[in-house]
């Protein structure tokens, strides 16, 4: 008999489960069944029984694998020598399967909440109104939540990547399905305008198959600026003034009198565009894309919101009071036909001004403008100001209902994203730096040879100048093409700052900052642009000097070279003028690359302990800027759990987080998954600002004894792996696809920040997306089994010393949340697909000598976690993932075989076009199904 196109995506031979689980997860599978079935049709459609029939092949074969009714040679002979034209459609249809139970995980997500709501369940953790429930237990003082809420803030911060390739097309239908999806969640079968849903899930799905997933040539800059706005119209310009108003809301209901969260406490941020680390196609030109495009993005929304109100508030001079304020304003439109509307007249006012600013600070001008020829707004304060006018009006004339709709909305879409929508961070690499200033310095005369001098030398030099207002080069100097662009680009961010507002570049982050000079030699930059100057007595300071601690060795000096830069009289000059507030950025990636897993997050715990006291003893405010990736390797996992993973005194009432690729559209991609994760980061960041989370009291410092012991093993494991094995960097390219990730079309910048066979100048995002690729996840746990082994040891106090770490796992959230997380990655790892990559190393005996290494290790860490967690499942601390990977990983299978395939041709020299794609759309694959990869 033929397959049926509605077996094509159903999950067949389930595991043992108890009823109720059954029950409860029994509605996605049907939505996975559903959407499988339209995607089957849509296939045999579109392509024919001969592609159709190849699809269902291997998705039989492949859940033959899982029940172990088969080897996996077997199922890989079934693409042995297959045509490129005939493995595109497989690798699709397993690809578009990814998305589709992407979106069916989302939807019965949500359809458990609210199970859970209905039942009258208390609240879960993670929501705000458990935080609130936690909160209002914790009978907390006033003055103590004012102290430190002052200055909060939450900025999720987003990055390009190279495995979020998805076409706007792509990304818009997925949001479309998902719409659709939600409907029959509520129980409907036809849309609002009467159209039948299936019908409908089955047009988007054909758009869906008929639609290229990924674009040919490689991403540019602009593509990558566009794919990160995009989040913008899509969630965040609803959802972040919405949720910072009902925070607000809260905690000022809860403390009246404490005057909180002045300012938006949810405020994101973006490095695309200004992140020229290690990727030289950033320019000058590229940073006022950058800014541009956001206030672009801004304005828009406002003159869209501003049309809608000016049809809604049509009120009458003659039904209705209005302020003086509102009156005053109103006049200034004198519009014959609308002389008793003074709400709309006052509307058309502020339409015109922001016009007006438009045309003065916009490059390209949006759709819905109104010019009557008045003057701009200086700044988004004075907006705020007319529109805080026209809503006191309402409200003191019995119209506070209409205040509260779409006025209050915008309202606050003002205070949030002013002219400029996001604030862009500059990143560049300290060495950059170093060779930029010397040259600078040599052409002002002022030292002929800055890299000859010591780090005390170089410490004086540089404050001394920044003490002067003195410029180091004119309109004439002649510079080389490196500092010619790096200083166009600071010049650039100095325009933004200027144009947009402060908020435009909030922060300058020096990667791979090793020293004093490192922070000194960025801050003489800012200061040649006009973005710094201390000399005088009105210090000007708009921008953040934030140095990146990313090595292990970094991380342990990072607070004495914050202590050494605090000690100089001119630079605490420079915090002081920032109101004695500072930022520290944290990088998870390349600590993981260098150091391990273990080592890495015991570092970074180590850090902020060391940062925080080194903070507290100099008299500022510390925020960290935490550079996590999405997968574990980089920090990943579960946000709330790792935010109440901090130690003490870290959040202090403020957080900024990357956001990376494949991550940010599977949190932030609509409205309703957008407010469920920032309400996610709100309640952690309340939860480990306001309460004791830590839970270790006075037993704090034998555990961090115990983690310093472990993490000084783990990290020796590592290295021996990852340093010391002779042909490990040639094992990894061989087994990995990660000189294709270079070659490739995928994303704008290099794999490595200078041409290398190192790993430590290999980027972390193209190391960890290489491991994930073939299913070892390597970066997410090697060590960790070696470190754990050897502390229990087999003596007479190795029952004493497991108990120790037992005792650990359940009472201290840091090292419950590094086992979970490993725990995830190691659930997500296959070494049998492993092996298959493994096979790409031709070198026989060195392929045995690290693969060896790593399936040893791999078995000792899950053995190592079981005996701790005490549970033989890996992820029964995480049921939801649990039911992921049983429902979509088996779909992997068929992309992993084809990579190893197609990658076996292109390195033989096949050239066809079609065998690149195909190694693409696998990447591209098994990062939507991941979800976390990268």
């Amino acid at each position: 008999m033929p397959p049926t196109t509605d077996s094509l995506l159903e999950p067949i031979g389930a595991v043992q489960r108890t009823q109720v689980g059954r029950e409860a997860t029994e509605p996605m599978r049907e939505d996975i069944r559903l959407l499988g079935a339209i995607l089957g049709d849509t296939v045999r459609e579109q392509n024919g029984d001969e592609t159709f029939g190849l699809i269902e092949q291997a998705r039989v074969e492949s859940f033959r694998v899982r029940r172990s009714e088969i080897d996996r040679s077997e199922l890989a002979r079934l693409f042995d020598g297959i045509d490129a034209r005939h493995a595109i459609p497989v690798i699709r249809a397993f690809t578009h399967f990814a998305l589709l139970a992407n979106v069916a995980e989302d939807i019965h997500r949500e359809r458990r909440r609210a199970v859970h709501e209905a039942a009258g369940e208390p609240p879960q953790n993670s929501t705000l109104a458990a935080t609130y429930l936690k909160l209002d237990d914790a009978d907390l003082d006033a003055k103590e939540v004012a102290e430190a809420l002052d200055g909060a803030l939450v900025a999720p911060v987003i990055t390009a990547h190279p495995t979020e390739t998805r076409r706007r097309t792509v990304f818009d239908t997925q949001h479309r399905i998902t719409e659709l999806m939600r409907m029959r969640l509520r129980g409907l079968t036809h849309t609002e305008d009467g159209r039948d849903i299936e019908r409908e899930l089955r047009r988007h799905i054909l758009t869906l198959w008929q639609t290229a997933l990924i674009r040919l040539s490689r991403l540019k800059i602009s593509d990558e600026i566009e794919t990160g706005l995009r989040y913008y119209p899509a969630a965040f310009l609803d959802v972040i003034p919405r949720v910072n108003a009902e925070v607000r809301a809260a905690l000022q209901s809860r403390w009246p009198d404490a005057d909180l969260l002045r300012e938006p406490i949810l405020r994101p941020g973006s490095w695309i565009g200004g992140d020229r680390d290690g990727n030289p196609n950033v320019t000058a030109e590229i940073v006022r894309m950058a800014t541009g495009s956001a206030a672009f993005t801004a304005f828009t929304h406002y003159f869209t919101e501003l049309t809608a109100l000016e049809q809604e508030l049509s009120m009458s001079v003659r039904l209705v009071h209005v302020s003086e304020e509102l009156a005053a304003l109103a006049d200034a439109c004198a519009e014959p036909a609308r002389a008793d509307e003074p709400y709309r007249r006052a509307l058309r006012v502020v339409h015109a001004r922001l016009t007006a600013t438009a045309r003065q600070i916009l490059d390209r001008q949006p759709e819905h403008q109104l010019d009557l020829g008045m003057t701009a707004y200086e700044t988004p304060a004075e907006l705020s100001a007319d529109l805080d006018a026209v809503d006191a009006s309402l409200r003191a004339n019995g119209s506070a209902v209409l205040a509260d709709d779409r006025l209050a909305r915008l309202r606050e879409a003002v205070r949030v994203f002013g002219f400029h929508l996001s604030g862009l961070d500059m990143r560049q690499n300290s060495d950059m730096h170093e060779e930029v200033i010397a040259e600078l310095l040599a052409w002002a005369g002022v030292h002929a040879d800055y890299a000859s001098l010591s780090e005390d030398e170089r410490v004086e030099l540089l404050a001394a100048e920044l003490a002067t207002r003195r410029p180091l080069i004119g309109p004439g100097a002649q510079l080389s093409e490196l500092a010619r662009k790096e200083l166009d680009i600071v010049f650039a961010a100095a325009r933004a700052v200027h144009v947009f507002g402060p908020a435009a570049v909030p922060n300058y982050i020096i990667s791979m900052c090793q020293s004093v000079s490192d922070m000194l030699e960025a801050a003489l930059l800012l200061k040649e642009a006009g973005l710094l100057d201390v000399s005088g007595e009105n210090p000007y300071a708009p921008v953040g000097i934030v140095p990146l601690f990313e090595t292990i060795d970094d991380l342990q000096r990072g607070s004495a070279i914050m202590q050494a830069a605090l000690d100089l009289p001119l630079y605490r000059a420079i915090v002081a003028a920032r109101g004695d507030s500072h930022e520290v950025m944290l990088g998870y990636s390349d600590s993981n690359k260098d150091g391990g897993y273990l080592a890495a997050n015991w570092a970074l715990y180590r850090a902020e302990l060391d940062l925080v006291e080194m903070a507290r003893a100099a008299g500022i405010r510390l925020r960290l800027f935490h550079g996590r990736g999405g997968t574990v390797g980089r920090g990943g996992g579960p946000s709330y759990d790792a935010i109440l993973a901090q130690p003490p005194g870290a959040v202090n009432g403020s957080l900024r987080i990357t956001e990376q690729g494949e991550v940010i559209g599977a949190k932030y991609a609509e409205p309703r998954l957008a407010h469920r994760n920032l309400e996610t980061l709100l309640a952690a960041t309340l939860e480990a600002t306001l309460l004791d989370v830590e839970g270790l009291g006075d037993e704090a410092e034998p555990a961090y004894a115990v983690l310093d012991d472990l993490a000084a093993r783990a990290q020796r494991a590592y290295a021996e792996l990852v340093h010391d094995t002779p042909g490990f960097v040639d094992y990894f390219k061989a087994s990995t696809p990660v000189s294709e990730i270079g070659a490739l079309n995928i994303g704008s910048r290099p794999t490595s920040r200078k041409p290398t066979t190192s790993i430590s100048d290999l980027r972390a995002i193209p190391w960890v997306l290489a491991w994930s690729q073939s299913r070892v996840m390597l970066p997410g746990w090697y060590g960790t089994g070696t470190a754990f082994e050897d502390y229990i040891g087999d003596g007479p106090d190795s029952d004493a010393r497991l108990k120790v770490l037992q005792d650990l796992y359940r009472r201290w959230p840091f090292f419950a949340t590094v086992l979970s997380n490993m725990a995830q990655v190691l659930a997500k790892s296959d070494l049998g697909l492993a092996a298959r990559y493994s096979e790409l190393v031709d070198d026989v005996e060195l392929r045995h000598r690290v693969f060896d290494k790593i399936v040893d290790e791999h078995a000792r860490t899950i053995r190592m976690h079981k005996l701790i967690t005490g549970q033989d499942d890996l992820l029964a601390d995480n049921p939801a993932l649990a039911r992921s990977v049983f429902n979509r990983f088996p779909y992997l299978e068929p992309l992993n075989h084809l990579q190893v395939e197609l990658l076996r041709r292109y390195r033989s020299g096949d050239e066809d076009e079609l065998v690149q794609r195909g190694i693409l759309l696998t990447m591209s694959g098994l990062a939507t199904a991941l979800r976390n990869s990268g």
